[in-house]
């Protein structure tokens, strides 16, 4: 597989959907990868990445856009109360407000820096204790906390459980999101971005299919 196999991919099933070309927005997933698959997909023309880790997007984002202009950089991991800082800083969109702790700090960075990144509500769609997320049923009372602090989120974001069908929780969250009124989904990844862009996602996260397996070391 690779970039361009994912982006044939993605155009193929936006038309087996009914949808509109480019409708879906391909977030190269690029956390622990080395600098030269990175940059190889940088060279290649895309502009849209995700990364788990501040510290690790502090560590090489920067530079890269300085060499590549018009990057467009999502926080798709689990974000620290006290790195709300950085992220307002470094990112464009974070897909993972999950709790009313982290929207307090974020809106206060946000009216410190002038600087709004696009919010996504994560939703623990398989209730699942291990699992952050605001659970279903507390949606509601959340963008109603959200809107209290001024804050807009976007979109929901899911990632349903490990080995089951994912179907039931990109449905889930597609009927969530036209409850409220909220434009982006924000789900798929490598195993499953097509199921979901059939059920409505606006942005799907693939990593490995573009840049192979992750080495931890």
């Amino acid at each position: 597989m690779g970039l361009d196999d994912i982006r044939r991919r993605i155009s193929a099933a936006e038309e087996r959907a009914g949808r509109a070309p480019g409708s879906v927005t391909l977030i190269a997933v690029s956390k622990v990868q080395p600098e030269g698959r990175v940059t190889a997909v940088l060279d290649a023309g895309h502009r849209v990445f995700g990364e788990n880790y501040v510290q690790e997007a502090q560590g090489k984002w920067p530079g890269w856009r300085a060499r590549f202009p018009g990057v467009e950089l999502h926080m798709i991991g689990p974000l620290q109360s006290n790195k709300t800082k950085a992220a307002v800083e470094l990112f464009d969109a974070i897909h993972t407000l999950d709790r009313m702790t982290l929207a307090r700090k974020l809106a206060q960075q946000i009216a410190d820096q002038g600087r709004s990144p696009q919010l996504f509500i994560q939703v623990n769609t398989g209730d699942e204790p291990q699992k952050a997320g605001i659970l279903a049923d507390e949606l509601p009372v959340f963008l109603s906390s959200c809107g209290d602090l001024g804050l807009s989120p976007q979109g929901l974001m899911c990632i349903p459980p490990e080995d089951a069908d994912p179907l039931p929780h990109f449905r889930l969250l597609r009927r969530l999101a036209a409850d409220h009124g909220l434009p982006n989904l924000s789900m798929g990844m490598s195993a499953d971005f097509e199921t979901a862009i059939a059920e409505g996602a606006t942005h799907v996260r693939v990593g490995s299919a573009i840049f192979g397996a992750r080495d931890y070391g």
